[in-house]
């Protein structure tokens, strides 16, 4: 075995091989030759991100000792309670990855770490990794957020490659708790946009749970009039709560229309609000092309208004102003 040669440094060339020899960490061999314990952890690793558990180690048929001299030469790295990675390579998920095998089958990602996973939150760096786990379960594990539950159903779990995670459905319904009520309509929509949710499994989600912390807010925005709105800069941002503080009809947001995204669309009234942000106008090339794109939507019959930042920023009073007058301009003719 490896710890009778502690000198023989063949196995920092071949860990991961298939033919790695028994001195090098404990691997049995079969009459072919092949190290079929390496081979199996191998395959563990490769499905989950280049990770492996103590417990995986042991199954496979590496003896106690093998792994502790293993991580002794850095073979394998600790990264979670009796979690390793298979050599130096970082796997952009094993944080992820490592926190699920770090708490046990019945976990799975949630919250804000979910939702960075579906793409409807942003991910933020240096956070812990949220953790959802039955309520009976009250060990603590390094780096991360753990957070417990009575009740999660086989339904409300999906995998994001090969990583236990809430569904996009019960991410919302955790989230809704946590965000501010624009960052949840933010989040809804973004979910929609991908095709992640629908409306109805939402409902029957909230259903479960009428009475959490954040739902009431959920729920409205699932109402007929409460379409979430999705901005993607501070300048449609600002835009959007002035839209709603004049009480003016609701816009969509960020939506295509006759072959072109456009910021905001009435589509009944034919209006088309573009927001031009802190950097507009950073080329002629740009200018131009902004200008034929408000042509080509003419064309069609569409109103063009432009919103600048400055605008927004220095006159909103005239910006709400000027916008309801079109806009009732345009039902009047309607």
């Amino acid at each position: 075995m490896a710890e009778n040669h502690p000198h023989d440094t063949s196995h920092e060339q071949s860990w991961t091989l298939a033919g790695a020899t028994s001195r090098s960490g404990g691997a049995s061999r079969n009459p072919s030759g092949a190290s079929t314990t390496e081979e199996r952890i191998a395959a563990i690793a490769a499905r989950q991100h280049g990770l492996v558990t103590r417990a995986q180690l042991l199954a496979a048929g590496l003896a106690r000792d093998a792994v502790q001299y293993r991580v002794k030469c850095r073979r394998l790295r600790p990264v979670q309670q009796a979690v390793y990675r298979l050599g130096p390579l970082v796997a952009p998920l094993e944080p992820e990855m490592a926190a699920v095998l770090a708490c046990g089958p019945r976990s799975a990602i949630s919250h804000w770490s979910a939702g960075t996973l579906w793409r409807v939150r942003p991910r933020e760096g240096g956070a812990l990794v949220d953790v959802t786990l039955p309520f009976a379960d009250r060990r603590k594990r390094p780096h991360v957020r753990v957070h417990r539950t009575r009740q999660l159903e086989p339904d409300e779990v999906t995998t994001f490659e090969g990583i236990a995670v809430t569904t996009p459905a019960r991410t919302l319904v955790d989230l809704s708790g946590c965000l501010r009520p624009r960052e949840l309509e933010q989040t809804l929509a973004r979910a929609e946009r991908l095709e992640l949710v629908s409306a109805e499994e939402l409902a029957a989600l909230i259903a479960r749970r009428p009475r959490r912390r954040g739902i009431p807010e959920l729920r409205s925005l699932l109402a007929p009039n409460g379409r979430p709105a999705l901005t993607r800069s501070e300048a449609e941002e600002r835009l959007l709560a002035l839209v709603r503080k004049a009480q003016l009809p609701p816009p969509e947001t960020n939506t295509r229309f006759s072959g072109f995204e456009v910021d905001f669309l009435w589509r009944a009234e034919r209006l088309v609000v573009e927001v031009d942000g802190f950097a507009f106008h950073s080329s002629a090339n740009r200018f131009e092309q902004d200008r034929l794109r408000d042509a080509r939507l003419a064309a069609k019959g569409l109103r063009v208004m432009r919103v600048t930042w400055r605008q927004l920023e220095r006159e909103p009073v005239a910006v709400a102003a000027r916008l309801a007058q079109t806009l009732a301009l345009a039902t009047s003719r309607a």
